[in-house]
């Protein structure tokens, strides 16, 4: 299952993405093999995640994120604890 998730980069800014393996990502951004953003601004903390039908469903709703402006990014951080499924 896709999903889309929102890290915190050292410096207090918001990175949003999407993938299938959030934990793996999380640490390929933390040693600077995720996106050119969090290269330079490590190391980042996962602070969302939300699974999605789909990749394309993924895809779509980092893309919407990525418009909003930073307090109601904030404000869905706020709104569910963090949690990732373990691959079975």
């Amino acid at each position: 299952m896709p999903f889309v998730y929102m890290v915190e980069c050292a410096d207090g800014s918001l990175y949003t993405g999407w993938a299938v393996d959030v934990r793996q990502r999380v640490a390929a951004h933390n040693a600077g093999r995720g996106g050119r953003y969090t290269r330079m601004h490590r190391p980042v903390k996962l602070v969302y995640v939300e699974e999605c039908d789909s990749r394309a469903a993924a895809m779509k709703r980092e893309a919407a994120i990525k418009t909003w402006p930073r307090a109601k990014k904030l404000k869905l951080t706020q709104r569910r604890p963090v949690r990732v499924k373990r691959k079975t």
